[in-house]
């Protein structure tokens, strides 16, 4: 069984990735909603990616009920830094930036999602401790 502190820290990322969706079907281009807030964009892919964070949103809340999920929601949540440190390094979004635009918002919004996942891993293995 998750403790009540792990079970709020994946609760809490449910909320933040309803926000995330919310924002991205309304097209809210807001500094820790979206990630490349600064990158010109589609309509339509941010709706694409609201409805698929809704795989987040589930996963999470399952890892917050039961405990034999918890290891699948943190290797979502390693593959999802490593696939935003990979866009950041990308020729293809120094492209899309204008001239004197850097990455290290992104990186900054990277590093957060990453300082939540040793969180998350932190928390898993002291439950794991506890039993």
């Amino acid at each position: 069984m998750n403790s009540a502190v792990t079970r709020f820290a994946f609760l809490a990322g449910c909320v933040y990735f309803t926000c995330i969706a919310v924002a991205h079907f309304f097209g809210v281009k807001a500094p820790l909603l979206f990630v490349y807030y600064d990158t010109p964009f589609y309509a339509y892919q941010d709706k694409i990616i609201s409805f698929s964070i809704t795989a987040y949103i589930g996963l999470w809340y399952a890892a917050s009920r039961s405990r034999e999920v918890v290891p699948v929601a943190l290797v979502v949540g390693a593959l999802t830094v490593l696939g935003l440190a990979s866009v950041n390094m990308s020729p293809t979004l120094t492209s899309l930036l204008e001239e004197g635009q850097k990455t290290s918002p992104s990186w900054v919004q990277a590093g957060l999602i990453a300082a939540y996942w040793v969180l998350l891993v932190a928390l898993w293995r002291r439950d794991a401790k506890a039993t």
